[in-house]
């Protein structure tokens, strides 16, 4: 597994290299947000890791070019700022999780890791709804011939909504599905991406109606 690890602090950025190296990654560090940009837009990582303070180009300039061309690589924040504004932005700019400084090793592996698991392919059926065309085993989302680029977490809230069809999906559903937390801009975030994803699916009749104080429920437009 290819870690792409945005740090300017060289210390930090050395040690949690090796530490990662030792846990089975194969890292490549970044040491400003430019280096950061042209790395990850030009070669095949399986995970990010970017802190928000980097010197050239910041981080959340950097998450923002990447989710325009790889809007399915896991990227996980890594930062100091711990301000409730600052998850929030991270998060809506396109960020898969959020870790704040100072953090323990373990737990910085452990993110990464279910973040693997999590936007890694499940093996399932073609889902067909619509003019929508949804391969889970293949990770690949159609609308009428044409491919739809959906981010991991665009990804996994549709693979919800279809898997529970005909039932409201509740906030908290989907909170537990992106192992997101209050911390971390729960409903905010979410009723972000339900709007990106309403706005890919439009021309496929495939909507997500807003059950008020319930959830959310997908259905066929008539």
């Amino acid at each position: 597994m290819r870690v792409l690890l945005a740090e300017d602090d060289d210390i930090l950025a050395d040690a949690l290299a090796e530490q990662l190296g030792n846990a089975g990654f194969q890292t490549e560090v970044a040491a400003d947000g430019r280096t950061a940009l042209e790395a990850l837009t030009s070669q095949p990582f399986d995970v990010a890791v970017l802190d928000l303070g980097l010197p050239k180009l910041d981080g959340l300039s950097v998450l923002k070019a990447v989710r325009e061309v790889k809007p399915a690589l896991p990227i996980l924040i890594l930062t100091a700022l711990d301000g409730l504004e600052h998850r929030v932005a991270g998060l809506n700019a396109g960020a898969d999780d959020y870790l704040t400084k100072p953090f323990d090793f373990p737990e910085l592996e452990a993110r990464i890791r279910a973040l693997l698991r999590r936007f890694k392919p499940q093996a399932g059926s073609t889902v067909s709804l619509g003019a929508l065309s949804f391969d889970r085993e293949a990770r690949r989302a159609v609308v009428d011939g044409e491919p739809v680029e959906l981010s991991p977490r665009e990804w996994e809230l549709l693979d919800l909504l279809l898997t529970q069809r005909d039932k409201v999906v509740t906030k908290d559903e989907i909170a537990q599905a992106w192992d997101l937390d209050r911390n971390q801009g729960g409903p905010s975030s979410i009723e972000v991406y339900i709007h990106r994803l309403r706005r890919k699916l439009e021309p496929s009749g495939v909507s997500i109606r807003t059950v008020r104080g319930l959830g959310y429920l997908l259905e066929l437009q008539a």
